[in-house]
């Protein structure tokens, strides 16, 4: 994967794994099985999503150590204003 380096010095993946609107746990738990499998060590989740969880079960129960995903849970969306 690949990462950009922020102003702040932090490298962040420049692709993140979604899991918004994932309410089945056994799909939830595959979906970001195969997601670290193909690389992906940034999870965007959120309280409204109500399966934050689960989602760090799934990530808990990987091959990856902690350090390995990214802590930086910032999601920025960018407005277009007309």
């Amino acid at each position: 994967m690949i990462n950009v380096k922020l102003n702040n010095g932090v490298e962040m993946p420049i692709l993140g794994f979604g899991i918004y609107k994932i309410t089945d746990k056994n799909e939830l738990y595959n979906a970001v099985k195969w997601a670290v499998e193909s690389g992906y060590r940034k999870f965007d989740t959120a309280q409204f999503y109500d399966n934050e969880k689960e989602l760090g079960e799934a990530i808990k129960n990987s091959a990856l150590k902690r350090e390995e995903v990214f802590k930086y849970g910032i999601q920025i969306k960018v407005i277009k204003r007309l």
